[in-house]
């Protein structure tokens, strides 16, 4: 069974790939190298736009772990998670997924290389990397090159998508490999 979801998943992308194009050449007309090149042309004119956000949220970050407010928030919240049996190790991961998905990738390949890809820290960050966003880049870049001001209720519940996406990937985690 785990050998059939192997071969589907590593011939599944690369159909997706070739269907979405031909699908959309020869069922719905559409000119799909034209309309590839336009949109290429409008994503170089948003990243153009979005570079002063993106220092500056750059700038933010490093700011915040260079002045150890990192490491004193994980040392406030490291008993809770020790009692609990999260691996406090994670505890950086979450914290830095929603700031920098840069940061964040680093900070999961770092886990991955130093416990495993299939010890239990290694699944629960992996799973952590594809199950939260980066709430706080999002709102900073994307809002701010499009001029949205008022990202309160976005602020908020991209948060608690973040918070939810990291308990449930640690539950489900520890559920199945625990």
């Amino acid at each position: 069974m785990y050998e059939l979801f192997t071969q589907f998943s590593t011939w599944l992308i690369p159909a997706i790939v070739v269907f979405i194009p031909l699908y959309a050449a020869t069922r719905k007309k559409v000119p799909v190298f034209e309309t590839f090149v336009e949109g290429a042309k409008d994503g170089f004119g948003t990243a153009i736009n979005i570079i002063p956000q993106l220092v500056g949220m750059m700038v933010a970050i490093s700011m915040f772990r260079a002045s150890g407010a990192m490491e004193m928030l994980l040392s406030a919240v490291r008993p809770l998670f020790d009692w609990v049996g999260i691996p406090s190790e994670v505890l950086p991961l979450g914290i830095l997924r929603p700031l920098t998905g840069a940061g964040s990738l680093a900070y999961t390949a770092d886990l991955i290389q130093s416990y495993g890809p299939d010890s239990m820290i290694g699944r629960i960050a992996s799973t952590i990397q594809g199950s939260t966003d980066t709430t706080l880049y999002v709102l900073t870049v994307y809002f701010g090159a499009i001029g949205i001001r008022k990202t309160k209720y976005a602020l908020k519940v991209g948060l608690f998508s973040d918070i939810v996406g990291f308990f449930a990937a640690i539950f489900i985690c520890l559920l199945i490999f625990g």
